[in-house]
């Protein structure tokens, strides 16, 4: 796999257009399906002819973006997702080794990965820092997606060219006050992402990368800015052009780099 070099501060420049069908026959699994930008990703891939694997924590909001799916694409689509329950915070290794062998059961392969789940934290100083809380953080944010990633490797590797996605952020560049577990955890991610995209580099077709949301109109960027007006922050559809990018086969020489969406 060739790895191309991308500026990741312009990457909403470049106007990139998606066809319709740029998914088409692709399974693709999300975590955090359930609300803000899973939900928005799963029902933009499936809308791009993917059959997604939702997966959360919470069954109801998962059935609503389940049912949301259905109705926007057709009851009788081909692509109709598939639900799939799991808490990251206390999940383990055979949790995520059963989910693999449901996923190869069933489809055969995966052919991308989105690991979108994250858990904020507190925002307070490192003195502070709740270490039961930050414990938690480092379970969803970086082992969860580390162990779910492990155990899906051998089904991304049976598809043609498929992709993992990681959740980073700002705050995985340049450490800021009072973000502490969150920074750190997503710090941990993007190195996570780097070592993937260089062991994977050779003699497989998957790629790793990043993707920076940046401030989104989310609960979780209301929880950690309750005065900010959230009518000025972007939506999530409005960042969907990069995760369509880098789940496509459009993307397919991009690997090991760490992306801005606005």
């Amino acid at each position: 796999m060739k790895t191309l070099m991308l500026d990741p501060k312009y990457f909403h420049t470049l106007g990139y257009t998606p066809t319709k069908d740029c998914l088409k026959n692709k399974t693709i699994l999300v975590t955090g399906a359930g609300s803000g930008i899973g939900k928005t990703a799963a029902k933009t891939y499936a809308a791009h002819g993917a059959t997604v694997i939702l997966l959360g924590k919470t069954t109801k909001k998962l059935e609503a973006t389940y049912d949301e799916i259905l109705a926007e694409n057709g009851a009788d689509t081909a692509a109709e997702p598939a639900i799939y329950p799991m808490d990251l915070l206390g999940a383990n290794p055979d949790d995520y080794q059963n989910l693999a062998k449901v996923i190869e059961e069933n489809y055969g392969q995966l052919d991308g990965l989105l690991n979108n789940a994250s858990l904020l934290g507190n925002l307070s100083p490192i003195a502070n820092q709740n270490i039961e809380l930050w414990y938690k953080v480092q379970q969803v944010n970086l082992n969860a997606p580390f162990m779910l990633t492990q155990a899906c490797l051998g089904l991304l590797n049976k598809a043609p060219n498929a992709s993992i996605i990681f959740t980073s952020s700002g705050v995985a560049r340049v450490g800021r006050a009072y973000w502490g577990a969150y920074s750190v955890s997503k710090f941990a991610t993007e190195g996570l992402s780097q070592i993937l995209a260089d062991e994977l580099e050779t003699n497989t077709k998957v790629r790793s990368n990043c993707i920076n949301p940046g401030a989104t109109r989310t609960s979780m960027r209301a929880n950690a800015y309750p005065g900010e007006d959230p009518m000025t922050l972007k939506t999530p559809e409005e960042l969907m052009p990069l995760y369509l990018y880098l789940m496509s086969d459009d993307s397919k020489d991009i690997s090991g780099q760490s992306l801005d969406a606005q």
